[in-house]
């Protein structure tokens, strides 16, 4: 036997025993935010009703559990239909959330006035900044893009460039991507402006202008871009 298989051999019996008495703790991934997004039609006549049950909703949800948040937005021109848009610490929180009581009595509560079904669906980030505070003339955008299969590839890199340079502009108070958690062709984008003067100049920037020349050729439907305002 060399000097070397020697020493290997003791290495071996030393560390050995050592190895069987440490513990391997493997390191956990960090938790990721997941988002919830519902779109809801309610009767016209009920609306007073529907914003009456979101606000409830929101409350109990927030006296309940800190790990998330609840706001919900009215479409502009159209009466009674909604987004519900959750955010919460990691799927943990939101699947305790959802066997609450008052998220089951929510749902309860839209059934005598609803015309279509509460389309929930499961996000995740794409590209979120901290944004900023919203006051009474602010106008929320939401839109959902569907990227053609062939092209999903190339659709985060394009979406995010449009939130980063969108985020810059004057009167910008957030701009978040969200991609879909099970189909990552799909992606909603969330915007809050200052004001319709500031959703205008955004509307006409160059960056918002080369950011639909691009997604036109590769979207799989037109772009689902609707304005909000927030339920108070």
């Amino acid at each position: 036997m060399s000097w070397r298989e020697a020493l290997i051999g003791l290495i071996v019996i030393v560390v050995s025993p050592l190895m069987s008495t440490v513990p391997l703790r493997a390191q956990a991934p960090a938790a990721t935010e997941v988002y919830a997004v519902a779109y809801v039609d309610v009767l016209p006549s009920a609306r007073a009703a529907m914003v009456a049950a979101i606000k409830q909703y929101r409350e109990s949800s927030s006296r309940a559990n800190s790990d998330g948040r609840i706001d919900a937005y009215e479409q502009n021109g159209r009466p009674g239909h909604y987004v519900v848009i959750e955010r919460w610490k990691d799927q943990a929180a939101l699947d305790t959330h959802t066997a609450t009581a008052h998220a089951k009595a929510f749902r309860t509560a839209m059934q005598p006035v609803r015309v279509s079904g509460y389309d929930e669906r499961p996000y995740k980030p794409l590209s979120t900044g901290a944004g900023a505070g919203s006051g009474a003339g602010t106008v929320f955008v939401i839109s959902h893009v569907d990227i053609g299969g062939g092209a999903q590839a190339q659709a985060p890199g394009i979406l995010s460039k449009l939130a980063e340079a969108s985020r810059q502009e004057t009167g910008s108070l957030r701009f978040d991507v969200l991609v879909h958690a099970m189909r990552a062709n799909h992606f909603t984008v969330f915007e809050a402006w200052r004001d319709q003067n500031a959703l205008d100049a955004h509307v006409a920037a160059p960056h918002t202008k080369s950011y639909r020349d691009v997604l036109q050729p590769i979207s799989g439907s037109p772009v689902d871009e609707r304005v909000f305002t927030a339920v108070q």
